[in-house]
């Protein structure tokens, strides 16, 4: 999945006269004496599905990823400089907004849908609430160029990037290519992402074996889940990336959803199926972030799901609507959910803002 390259290279010196008498002992050292530098290469979890990133056209190296981290955090990118990606895909928060309701940009425009979390967008095939794009290397050109958001145009930034001596070295060093273009742009940017792979959570280590167990709260959790949830957010990702109608409205005129894209009546009110990793760290919820808590979004599903033509059949039983979750059960799913937070992530310094 995720083998790219690895950025620690080694050979022996070719001064002779100067190291001669190190040449036994390199001679004597096996493979495994030699640490290999691996910040740089994607690893692939075990309990994980293929990455559908196209790693082939795009491999990650130290000079790319590094370029893309300092676009991901630079305020310049956006039209009056004041706003980076960074301002609404915040690290400690799996790369998601706690302090916006929907997405926000320059001069404080709003916009109407909640910001999504960037965690393991290396394992998407497609983006956005509705869908609206298809591969990674193009959703950034979204938030560029978006009203509400960063307000430029990809003609400006790449002009702006070709006017700074320091990002012309380092597209340079990244691309081999004298003049910086939006290829380069959006595949420096894709290398830096596809490296935000969180799989170290409490769940991952119990998982794989790694010497956690679930507390009898957790683990009951997690039959719940399985029972009543794992439909729509499956796999060890935690989502089945589909698309759907989970009955928060009787009518889409505020926002059609899925159907905005492909023009299908049968898409009014579908949304994708948000992964629930890391969801602990990224409040509010829903496309429109009406709610704040897990607490909420359970209560939802129990009690309040609303009937429409394209409400999801795995909510519908009879003439009965929602999920039957009771106020006990409702605390167990959520001590469960809670094990899918991976505090490493929002710790690793290869993601830190590099200004």
């Amino acid at each position: 999945m995720y083998i790219t390259n690895a950025a620690g290279i080694t050979g022996i010196p070719a001064v002779f006269l100067i190291f001669a008498v190190m040449v036994p002992l390199l001679w004597g050292c096996s493979d495994a004496d030699v640490t290999a530098d691996t910040s740089y290469t994607m690893e692939q979890p075990a309990n994980f599905p293929k990455a559908t990133y196209t790693l082939e056209n795009n491999p990650v190296t130290k000079e790319g990823f590094e370029l893309g981290r300092m676009l991901f955090y630079d305020t310049r990118l956006s039209g009056d400089s004041t706003i980076s990606c960074s301002t609404c895909h915040i690290q400690q928060a799996a790369f998601a907004d706690p302090a916006h309701r929907v997405n926000h940009g320059v001069a404080n425009r709003l916009g109407t849908r909640n910001t999504p979390a960037l965690t393991n967008v290396a394992f998407r095939s497609s983006f956005f609430w509705d869908g609206g794009s298809n591969h990674l290397d193009f959703v950034p050109v979204n938030a560029l160029t978006s009203h509400v958001e960063m307000d430029n145009t990809m003609e400006e930034v790449v002009r702006r990037l070709n006017d700074l001596p320091e990002y012309q070295k380092r597209f340079k060093n990244a691309f081999n290519k004298e003049e910086i273009d939006s290829q380069q742009l959006l595949h420096a940017l894709s290398q830096f992402m596809v490296m935000f792979v969180s799989a170290n959570a409490k769940y991952d280590k119990v998982i794989r074996g790694e010497g956690e167990q679930f507390s009898a709260e957790e683990l009951a959790g997690y039959d719940l889940f399985i029972a009543k949830c794992s439909s729509c957010h499956a796999t060890d990702l935690f989502t089945d990336g589909s698309y759907r109608n989970n009955g928060l409205d009787t009518d889409f005129k505020k926002d059609s959803g899925r159907s905005r894209i492909t023009e299908l009546s049968d898409d009014l009110g579908k949304f994708k199926v948000p992964s629930l990793r890391n969801v602990a760290l990224t409040p509010p919820y829903m496309h429109d972030g009406r709610f704040q808590t897990l607490e909420q979004v359970l209560t939802h599903y129990a009690r309040q799901v609303k009937d429409s033509p394209t409400v999801d059949p795995a909510l519908r039983s009879g003439d009965s609507l929602g999920i039957p979750i009771t106020d006990d059960e409702r605390l167990k799913i959520i001590a469960f959910i809670k094990t899918l937070t991976d505090d490493e992530f929002g710790r690793d310094k290869r993601f830190a803002d590099p200004f």
